[in-house]
């Protein structure tokens, strides 16, 4: 009969970076109800982590990009759709 192997439990790091995930999602699903000062702390620490190199300063165009695109105040919204409405015989 063979025996299942344990599954390794996800090293520190592992943890760390799916923490770390789940606290960006939240941040950005929130972005919209934070004060515009903590938008803009968040903003600028984001771009001050996320760089890799000296010649990464598109990362600062690409999430302002990303936040206008899903920003609440500035995201285009499309009416729901509804389907169309039944005519009722005469």
């Amino acid at each position: 009969m063979p025996t299942s192997m344990p599954t390794p439990s996800p090293s520190a790091d592992e943890n760390a970076a799916r923490y770390f995930l789940a606290l960006g999602a939240a941040a950005a699903d929130l972005w919209s109800d934070l004060p515009q000062e903590l938008q803009q702390v968040l903003f600028e620490r984001a771009v001050l982590l996320g760089h890799q190199s000296e010649r990464d300063e598109s990362l600062r165009e690409q999430l302002a990009k990303f936040l206008h695109d899903h920003h609440e105040r500035t995201l285009v919204r499309r009416a729901p759709f509804a389907p169309p409405a039944r005519k009722r015989p005469l």
